[in-house]
């Protein structure tokens, strides 16, 4: 599941526990319910930093679920792990959607799904694992096979957040068709990592301390958001999502914007 506290601007969202954060009703639930929360105690200027407890960050989506579920109920695992994928996609839109800047300090393994919430952050920060022989370690990628094994394609929003947030077409093939592990240092030279760090600890300092830098900005979040949302047409079209619209500022409110650039 999931806490969320507040410091100064900057929202903490934590993944509890030692765990994989499989996603399934009960966690989407409870990081739907924060983000609710985020978006009604939101000010101008604040931030969302989300962050993990243990080993992962999030291993996809919660198949034991899958399976018990579509067994207990009668229906078929292709039904229940479409459900599943629809109950997860107004969580991307939530991301999406939310009215300020979103960092995600990645301590852990983000695989599938997991993944894919990684990805819906704006900025990623990433802890970098090393073996006994100093090597970076995979800890982020997407795993298909479950997919292909029910017969499913992908759901929309996850092609088109690959598509947006992945500038390398090789780099969304290796992604979406060959499952690559990536290892940290790889998936900040295609651009789904925007900086490395040594430890857990350095990663979440090296999240806030981008979250304060943004905070002093003191941005009006609406605008940011419709401004995200611009960016990414595709990805906000199939999760029916679209711009509010320009608004303008009251003459003061524009000085002081000016004076802040």
């Amino acid at each position: 599941m999931c806490t969320l506290e507040k410091m100064g601007g900057i929202f903490l969202l934590t993944l509890t526990g030692v765990d994989e954060h499989r996603l399934n009703p009960a966690v989407i639930g409870s990081l739907r319910s924060s983000l609710r929360q985020v978006k009604d105690q939101s000010t101008r200027g604040s931030v969302l930093v989300t962050r993990n407890q243990g080993k992962f960050f999030s291993n996809g989506f919660d198949l034991e679920w899958v399976q018990s579920s579509g067994a207990s109920s009668g229906g078929s695992t292709y039904n229940q792990l479409f459900n599943l994928s629809e109950l997860f996609r107004p969580l991307v839109a939530d991301f999406v959607s939310l009215p300020m800047p979103t960092i995600t300090a990645v301590t852990g393994h983000a695989a599938a799904s997991g993944m894919m919430l990684v990805s819906s952050h704006d900025y990623v920060l990433m802890r970098t694992l090393r073996s006994d022989r100093g090597y970076n370690l995979f800890i982020l990628h997407h795993h298909p096979s479950f997919f292909f094994d029910v017969g499913m394609a992908y759901p929309d929003y996850f092609t088109a957040l690959v598509r947006e947030k992945v500038g390398s077409s090789m780099a969304r093939r290796d992604i979406l068709l060959k499952a690559v592990k990536m290892k940290a240092t790889e998936a900040m030279a295609v651009g789904v990592v925007d900086s490395v760090h040594e430890s857990p600890e350095a990663t979440v300092e090296a999240a806030v301390r981008l979250g304060e830098e943004l905070v002093k900005r003191k941005w009006d979040g609406e605008v940011y958001s419709d401004i995200r949302l611009a960016m990414y047409p595709e990805l906000c079209g199939v999760l029916g999502l679209a711009p509010k619209g320009v608004r303008g500022l009251a003459s003061e409110d524009l000085l002081a914007s000016m004076a802040r650039i």
